[in-house]
């Protein structure tokens, strides 16, 4: 990754149904777009095409699949995840140490990312499933898991980056989804932050969805969150 290029600090989510759709997203964004991201939606509905699709553009793949399960089966998954030559898997810290010193030993060149806590979820929703104490202390535990099975990606709200960064420090890979330009609806997440606010809290990776995905112009769209990202890292 080239910390001081934009577009190297960028996922694109690929949120849609099917590949036609994603290749002309990807082919109207990769000039400012490095990494995309293909999550549940697309690879359940065109499985590794979707992989092909981005590596044929010449960009990383970011496979979003949140792997939980037990320690056997992730393992096996990672390897095969690993095997299709993907740069980023995100895996749930809340599988357990065991599972993610299973999925950390099969990664290979992969670099883990552990979910922490979903941007869809606030103090209420946390609590709701058993997690006290807030998002922020919910993902210093979880992170902490994560941590301690060699894991050394996180995905974090940018409203936990900053004091997950101060925790880990530089050795840290921390990606921020729920990025929204300023006056952008954010949707169904409640928390969110700006390109530049992220960057500013020690994101390494932003992932960015319907604000491009779902623009008149996503070329135009991606352009200006690059350069609000690359004002950010000019500071």
């Amino acid at each position: 990754m080239d910390e001081n290029d934009p577009g190297s600090r960028i996922a694109l989510a690929l949120d849609v149904a099917d590949l036609d759709t994603a290749k002309a997203l990807i082919a109207k964004t990769r000039e400012h777009v490095g990494t995309f991201k293909v999550g549940l939606e697309l690879f359940t509905a065109v499985g590794p095409a979707a992989i092909e699709a981005v590596h044929a553009a010449g960009a990383q793949c970011f496979l979003d699949l949140k792997l939980h399960d037990i320690p056997a089966t992730m393992g096996r998954s990672v390897a095969r995840a690993a095997s299709m030559g993907v740069a980023y898997l995100t895996v749930h810290a809340a599988a357990g140490l065991d599972s993610l010193r299973q999925a950390n030993d099969n990664a290979g060149s992969t670099r883990l990312l552990a979910v922490t806590v979903l941007t869809s979820l606030d103090t209420g929703a946390l609590e709701a499933i058993g997690l006290s104490g807030g998002p922020r202390n919910a993902t210093n535990r979880l992170a902490k898991l994560a941590w301690d099975a060699g894991v050394r990606g996180f995905v974090t709200s940018a409203h936990e980056c900053a004091a997950l960064r101060k925790t880990l420090r530089k050795d840290a890979f921390l990606v921020t989804p729920g990025i929204r330009p300023a006056g952008s609806d954010v949707g169904d997440q409640k928390r969110v932050m700006t390109p530049a606010d992220a960057i500013e809290a020690g994101a390494d990776l932003l992932v960015v969805g319907r604000p491009i995905r779902d623009a008149n112009d996503p070329s135009e769209a991606a352009a200006d969150i690059a350069r609000e990202v690359r004002l950010a890292l000019s500071r």
